[in-house]
C-alpha cells in the first residue's frame, strides 16, 4: 500500500524549504519502501541517495504517528530504535548523523539519532546499553558487538529498516560478509524488516542487490525480492589534469608530482575549499608538509586527514570542512566516501586513481549537491599516468565501472559469528545453519563445512582440542553458548575482520594523543629520532605500555612513516581502458590533452620498438652492462604482472638453469639475467599457456610461506589468535609467532583443516589474482606475441629499471643515477 498523499507532501514541503525538489528516483524508493520492498539505490555521488533512503521510514512513522509533536520531549520518550544505518567509515558515520538530524529538527519529529563506532565515548555507550536511539548510525564491527548482547533481540524488537551506506565498499570484503550475517540475524527476528543499500560506484548491480538483501526468508524459504532503483546518472563530471611544461621521454615514477606543486597551490588558492586525495598515508603526510613549507601563511587553514590520526583531530578537520573554515585538506580514502562537505568546490587526485570507481567517488566530493557539477584535477607522479587519467575518463563516460565480486564461504568470518551469536543468547545448530544459509555468502555452505566450523569453535578441532582456550562454545541440551567471562571479553575486544600491521598509539609525554603508527615502523626508531605524524614533527622517546611516547621536536623535518598496504594495482576495468588507449596511440589518435602530452613518448616508443595493440603482447629484449633484459608488457596491473613474472621465470628456468632479478609495475615486468634466456624455445613450448597453470604458479612462488602469512589474518578473524586481549595487546611479532606456530601444528596434525585450505585459496585470489592471471593468458593466447630486439631500454621499459634501482644500494642518490640514465638515453634517442 502506497503512503498517503499527505506524507509525500510533508517531504515535498521540507525539500522545497531547502530549495530542492525530490527526484523521481527518490519518490520511487519511498513508494517501494511503503510497499514492504527491499532494494538498492544506485546513483552518482551528491544526487540525494541519503534522503531517498531516510525519508522512507521517516514518512511511514509520521503516517502512524501524525503531528503535532512535543518539542520538549525528553530523550527517554522518543521513539525506540526504528532505523539502523550501517556505514563503512567513521568519518562517514559522523557526517551521516548530521544529515539525518536536519529534517528531524525542522519537522519536530521526536526521534533521536546517535553514533556508535570505536570513537564513541564511554558515556554514550553506557547510555546505549539500556536504550538505543531511534536511529543508530554504526559500523559492521559495532553491529556485531550489539549482537553479542543477551538482550539484543529485545533491543531490535521495533526495528523497521536497515540502510547500508556505500554498499560497494563492503561488498567484496569480509566486512561485507560480516554485514550479511548480521542482516540474516535481524531478518530472522524481524521478518518484515526492510533492507536498502546505497551505492554510486559498482558494476555488478544485480549481484550487489542479491548479496545485500539475502536469498530466502528464514523459516518460510520464500525468495526475498529486491528492487534496483537507478538515480539520475547524468550528473556532470569534469576530469582534467595538470600537464607538465616539459615531458621527459624517459619517465620515472614518483618524481613528477611535487614538481607540479606550484600549479597545485594555484588551484587551492583559486577555490574556497579543496580536497587533495592521495593513495597512501605516507603521501598525505608528505604533501601536507610540502604545501605548508611553500605557503607558511596558510598555517591553520590547511589540514590533513587519514585513519591513523587521533579521533579528535579527524573530527576537527571534518567540522572545518563543513563550515568552510579550511582552505585545503590533504587526505586518503578516509574522506572519499559519501561525506557531505558543501564548501568543497574542487578535488585533486595525486597520482593515478588506480580504478575507475575510485576516481568517480573522489570526484563526487566536490559539487556534492544535486544539479552541481563535480570537478577533479589529476596530478601525475609519473607522466605515463596521464594515459590512465584519459582511460578512466573514457570508462566513466561509457559507464564502465569495476565489478565487486562477493566473497564466498569465508569460514573464519563464520567462526567469529558463531561465537558472537553464542554470546548473544546462544543458538540451536540447525536453526542457525538455516539462518546463515539465507545469505549469499553461505548459500552453498555444506553440512560438512558447517559441522567442521561448529566443532572448531567448540573444541578447537582435531589438532587443538587438548587446549581448553579453544573451547569457546559450550554445549548443553542441544544449545551452544558462551559461559566463560574471559572468552566473552576477549571476543568482544577482537570482533572485526580488518587486518593490518599492529598499530601503536602515539602519546605526548605531557599532553594528549597524536594518532597511531605501525609497529614495523616504530621498531626501527632510536631515542631522539624525528618523525612526522598529523603534520607535527615529533621526537621519539620510548615505547612503554604499548604506547609510543614522544615530545614535540624542535626540528622542522622528520621521517615520514610508511604504513602497511599502501600499494594499489590498476583495476581490471582500468587496464582494459589503458589497452584501448594504446590502440589509439598505435593508430595516431591523440584526442585529449593528456594523450597529446604523451605523444613524444609514444613516438619514441614506436621508433625504437612498437606500441602493442590490445590483442598483442610485446616482449622487448636488450643487453646492457647489467646483463640480458626481457621486458614484457601485458598491461594487466601490478599484482597480475608480478604473478606472471614469477610464472614465466619459473617456466624459463625449467628449460635451462638460470637466475632472474624481477621488477614489475602496472604495465609490465622485467626479467634480468646474466645469461641469455631461452625465450624462443620457451614460447614454442607453451611459455604463455594456461596448461598446468595452478601447479606452475604454486611452484613459481613460495606459496607455502605466502599461505602462512595469509593465515595470520584468518587466525585472528577466526579467534585462534587474539591481537587484543584483556589487559593488553600483542605485538606484531607475537601475533606472527603465534599464528605461525598454530599453522605448523595444523599442517602437521590436521592437514585437512579447512582454514588452511582457505589461506591457500585467498593467496591465489587476493595476492596472486590467479583468476585475472588466467584470463590475461587466455587473452594473450588468442592474440599475437611480438618479440622485439631494441638497442636500449625504451620509454616503456624505463620505469621498470627505476623500480629495480630503488632496491639497490649505491653511494649516489637515486635521483643522480636516474638523471645520468635519462641523459644517456636522450643522447641515444637523438642520434
Amino acid at each position: 500500500m502506497a503512503l498517503p498523499i499527505l506524507q509525500f507532501s510533508i517531504a515535498h514541503e521540507w525539500f522545497a524549504a531547502q530549495g530542492w525538489q525530490p527526484f523521481s528516483f527518490q519518490e520511487e524508493v519511498w513508494s517501494a519502501y511503503a510497499n514492504g520492498e527491499n532494494g538498492l539505490i544506485h546513483s552518482p555521488t551528491g544526487t540525494g541517495k541519503t534522503y531517498a533512503a531516510w525519508f522512507a521510514p521517516l514518512m511511514e512513522w509520521i503516517s502512524k504517528n501524525p503531528p503535532p509533536y512535543d518539542a520538549n520531549a525528553k530523550r527517554n520518550t522518543t521513539a525506540p530504535l526504528q532505523v539502523l544505518w550501517i556505514t563503512p567509515l567513521r568519518a562517514l558515520a559522523a557526517d551521516t548523523v548530521e544529515s539525518l538530524q536536519a529534517p528531524l529538527r525542522d519537522l519536530g519529529i521526536p526521534w533521536s539519532v546517535e553514533l556508535r563506532t570505536s570513537d564513541t565515548s564511554s558515556t554514550v555507550r553506557n547510555r546505549q546499553r539500556t536504550r538505543l536511539p531511534s536511529a543508530l548510525v554504526t559500523t559492521p564491527e559495532s553491529l556485531s558487538l550489539l549482537l553479542t548482547r543477551e538482550d539484543a533481540q529485545e533491543q531490535f524488537a521495533q526495528l523497521q529498516a536497515v540502510i547500508v551506506d556505500e554498499w560497494h565498499e563492503l561488498l567484496s570484503s569480509k566486512r561485507g560478509v560480516q554485514v550479511e550475517l548480521g542482516l540474516a540475524r535481524l531478518r530472522r527476528w524481524r521478518p518484515e524488516l526492510r533492507v536498502w543499500g546505497l551505492s554510486a560506484t559498482v558494476g555488478n548491480l544485480q549481484s550487489a542487490l542479491r548479496t545485500l538483501i539475502g536469498t530466502v526468508q528464514y523459516g518460510t524459504g520464500e525468495v526475498i525480492e529486491g528492487r534496483l532503483v537507478q538515480g539520475d546518472l547524468s550528473k556532470q563530471l569534469i576530469i582534467n589534469s595538470i600537464l607538465p611544461a616539459k615531458v621527459e621521454r624517459f619517465p620515472w615514477a614518483g618524481h613528477l608530482g611535487l614538481k607540479l606543486l606550484p600549479q597545485v597551490l594555484d588551484i587551492v588558492e583559486s577555490n574556497r575549499t579543496t580536497l587533495i586525495f592521495t593513495n597512501t598515508r605516507n603521501q598525505t603526510e608528505r604533501w601536507y608538509q610540502e604545501i605548508l613549507e611553500a605557503r607558511p601563511d596558510w598555517a591553520g587553514e590547511i589540514a590533513l586527514h587519514h585513519s591513523s590520526l587521533d579521533p579528535k583531530t579527524r573530527t576537527w578537520v571534518e567540522h572545518g570542512l563543513r563550515d568552510g573554515s579550511l582552505r585545503c585538506v590533504v587526505c586518503t580514502s578516509s574522506l572519499d566516501l559519501g561525506v557531505d562537505f558543501p564548501a568543497v568546490d574542487a578535488a585533486l587526485q595525486i597520482g593515478s586513481p588506480k580504478g575507475v570507481a575510485r576516481l568517480l567517488q573522489r570526484a563526487g566530493r566536490s559539487g556534492h549537491r544535486p544539479g552541481l557539477p563535480s570537478y577533479i584535477t589529476c596530478v601525475p607522479t609519473n607522466v605515463l599516468e596521464l594515459m590512465e587519467v584519459s582511460a578512466a575518463r573514457d570508462a566513466i563516460l561509457e559507464g564502465r565501472i569495476e565489478d565487486r565480486p562477493p566473497m564466498q564461504k569465508p569460514l573464519d568470518v563464520l567462526a567469529q559469528h558463531l561465537v558472537t551469536i553464542g554470546l548473544g543468547g546462544g543458538f540451536v545448530p540447525n536453526e542457525l545453519l538455516a539462518e546463515v544459509r539465507t545469505t549469499q555468502a553461505y548459500l552453498y555452505l555444506t553440512e560438512v563445512e558447517w559441522r567442521w566450523t561448529l566443532d572448531f569453535v567448540s573444541s578447537g578441532g582435531n589438532a587443538l582440542q587438548a587446549n581448553p582456550d579453544y573451547h569457546r562454545l559450550q554445549h548443553h541440551e542441544g544449545r551452544y553458548f558462551v559461559n566463560n567471562k574471559g572468552v566473552a571479553m576477549a571476543h568482544r575486544l577482537s570482533i572485526g575482520t580488518i587486518m593490518g600491521n599492529a598499530n601503536l598509539q602515539v602519546q605526548y609525554l605531557r599532553g594528549g594523543s597524536v594518532g597511531s603508527i605501525e609497529e614495523s615502523f616504530v621498531s626501527r626508531l632510536k631515542r631522539g629520532d624525528k618523525f612526522t605524524l598529523g603534520g607535527k614533527v615529533l621526537e621519539f622517546v620510548r615505547i612503554h605500555d604499548m604506547k609510543v611516547w614522544v615530545r614535540k621536536a624542535k626540528s622542522s623535518k622528520g621521517v615520514i612513516p610508511r604504513w602497511y598496504g599502501g600499494s594499489l594495482p590498476l583495476s581490471d576495468e582500468l587496464t582494459r581502458s589503458v589497452r584501448q588507449k594504446l590502440r589509439e596511440a598505435h593508430e595516431g589518435i591523440f584526442a585529449d590533452a593528456e594523450m597529446q602530452t604523451l605523444q613524444p613518448i609514444f613516438a619514441l616508443q614506436a621508433k625504437w620498438s612498437q606500441i602493442p595493440l590490445p590483442d598483442e603482447l610485446l616482449i622487448e629484449t636488450t643487453q646492457t652492462r647489467e646483463g640480458y633484459h626481457l621486458f614484457f608488457y601485458p598491461f594487466e596491473g601490478r599484482f597480475v604482472n608480478e604473478g606472471m613474472a614469477a610464472l614465466i621465470a619459473f617456466r624459463l628456468s625449467q628449460l635451462q638453469p638460470i637466475t632472474f632479478t624481477i621488477a614489475a609495475n602496472d604495465y609490465g615486468f622485467e626479467l634480468l639475467s646474466p645469461d641469455i634466456a631461452p625465450l624462443e624455445t620457451a614460447l614454442e613450448n607453451g611459455l604463455l599457456s594456461t596448461n598446468n597453470l595452478l601447479n606452475d604458479i604454486l611452484q613459481s612462488v613460495n606459496a607455502a610461506e605466502m599461505a602462512r602469512r595469509q593465515f595470520r589474518e584468518i587466525a585472528r578473524v577466526s579467534g585462534l589468535v587474539l591481537q587484543r586481549f584483556p589487559g593488553g595487546q600483542k605485538t606484531m611479532k607475537q601475533l606472527q609467532a603465534s599464528s605461525s606456530l598454530i599453522y605448523d601444528v595444523l599442517e602437521k596434525y590436521d592437514a585437512d583443516n579447512l582454514l588452511l585450505e582457505q589461506a591457500k585459496r585467498e593467496v591465489l585470489e587476493r595476492q596472486l589474482e590467479e583468476t585475472r592471471l588466467h584470463h590475461a593468458l587466455e587473452r594473450i593466447a588468442t592474440g599475437r606475441v611480438i618479440v622485439q630486439a631494441v638497442p636500449r631500454p625504451t620509454p616503456f621499459a624505463f620505469p621498470l629499471l627505476i623500480d629495480r634501482l630503488r632496491q639497490t644500494v649505491s653511494s649516489e642518490t637515486l635521483e643522480d643515477r636516474i638523471r645520468k640514465m635519462q641523459l644517456a638515453s636522450e643522447k641515444w634517442a637523438d642520434k
